[in-house]
């Protein structure tokens, strides 16, 4: 593989890392907000809000069950209004962050309703106000669970960044389609998939080992 192929390569893992680690911060803040709204305000919830409830739930499993492919050109006037452009690494950091969103916020919804009961209602016996319960007895209880999903989430957001190439998103996902399929390189295809596996693999032993901690603790 030339010395010029190499740099592209290196210049796309960049764009994908950028890409995927700005959309794993703003699914990170924003499914747990997502997700604490849920259970908060479900029936038996800290803020029973069925009226407020509902939509929400409504909303967020629509945009769960988009295609990301299909979301990616839906967005496209909401991209555009955001960060100016339909095309590069900014750009894809929209759709990005709005697919995975609802999904990271169903995941922390589970973890967060297996909080044992018990635990919640000693919480509410020493006095704590609904949001101290959230922050200091529901978040880190379901902690393990909420790592273990963001983990997938983000394996799954490699994905999509990867996807995104094929509009000109950047990054991996673009050089593989540029170069490996319609040049037909397929050295390039077997490096770009190369490196893919081994970013999946190095998240998801990361995220194991986080899991496998905090529980231990």
């Amino acid at each position: 593989m030339s010395e010029m192929m190499l740099d592209a390569l290196w210049s796309a893992g960049l764009d994908t890392l950028t890409m995927v680690a700005i959309s794993a911060v703003i699914v990170w803040f924003a499914g747990i907000a997502l997700a604490v709204l849920l259970v908060t305000t479900a029936r038996d919830g800290l803020f029973p809000a069925p009226w407020f409830n509902r939509p929400l739930a409504w909303v967020i499993n629509a945009f769960r069950a988009t295609p990301f492919i299909i979301l990616l050109v839906a967005l496209i006037p909401l991209t555009r209004l955001i960060v100016g452009t339909s095309i590069g690494v900014w750009a894809a950091i929209v759709p990005i962050s709005i697919s995975a969103t609802p999904f990271f916020a169903r995941v922390v919804e589970v973890s967060l309703r297996e909080v044992d009961s018990g635990v919640l209602e000693a919480a509410q016996a020493m006095g704590l106000k609904p949001l101290g319960i959230v922050a200091k007895v529901m978040f880190p209880e379901a902690l393990p669970g909420i790592i273990g999903g963001f983990t997938i989430t983000l394996v799954a957001m490699i994905g999509a960044s990867a996807m995104a190439g094929a509009i000109g998103a950047g990054g991996l996902g673009d050089l593989a389609i540029r170069y490996g399929y319609q040049r037909y390189d397929t050295t390039v295809m077997i490096a770009v998939i190369a490196i893919l596996i081994a970013v999946v693999c190095l998240i998801q032993w990361l995220g194991d080992r986080s899991v496998a901690y905090l529980r231990h603790r």
